[in-house]
């Protein structure tokens, strides 16, 4: 897709943005409400493709009650990026079959594979007697540096890693900890002490999926 700048024509606001090559949106001033005008000649944007093959395991995602429509939307197109199997959606996580989903996941949410389950301890419970190893993404006295069980999380033969993510406030259910092997914590230098559901579950895919081998 080609895409253009405007740029706002008030002296006091200067402000910058692109729009598709062409389009109408955008001819008033977001900001100000000024009149804009194309700037400079179009461009192309290009959507970023990589042939490499992950070394990690197989990485598979159960959300237990994660609340926001946006995050889940990211977290499907993170799954479609990293290659990550399938999402179980438990609790009151928002699905695909919300008409707000593709609004952050542009698509991905057809291309993932989902299931939805009302209880996450029981679809906790069920994953692994089927064989998957469940890792959760949260702190407490378990929690391992997720770089240093990254190195000994396995290949592509072994069984899936299951990420477990849970409520934005109040974390993983309890019962669903007691079901994993792991309880990764991702390193913090700020001052705050965990980072966006989203984010964490993106750091953790890529990291499993393609890590040194």
């Amino acid at each position: 897709m080609r895409h253009q700048q405007r740029l706002c024509t008030a002296a006091d606001c200067g402000l910058r943005f692109p729009v598709a090559e062409g389009s109408e949106l955008g001819s008033s001033c977001p900001h100000c409400g000024a009149p804009t005008r194309f700037v400079e000649a179009a461009y192309l944007s290009h959507e970023i493709r990589d042939t490499r093959r992950p070394s990690g395991p197989p990485v598979e995602a159960l959300l237990d009650n994660v609340r926001s429509l946006r995050n889940v939307g990211s977290m499907f197109r993170t799954a479609d990026g990293a290659g990550v199997k399938a999402m179980h959606l438990c609790g009151f996580t928002p699905t695909p079959e919300h008409p707000k989903m593709a609004k952050t996941s542009l698509g991905a949410e057809a291309s993932v594979a989902w299931s939805h389950h009302a209880d996450g301890a029981a679809a906790a419970a069920a994953l692994v007697e089927q064989g998957r190893r469940l890792w959760a993404l949260e702190g407490g006295p378990r929690a391992e540096d997720l770089f240093d069980l990254a190195r000994v999380s396995g290949g592509p033969s072994d069984p899936a890693i299951v990420l477990v993510l849970g409520h934005e406030v109040s974390g993983v259910d309890p019962r669903i900890l007691a079901h994993c092997e792991r309880v990764a914590r991702i390193p913090m230098a700020g001052i705050k002490g965990s980072l966006n559901v989203s984010v964490a579950f993106a750091v953790a895919a890529y990291l499993l999926r393609y890590r040194e081998a």
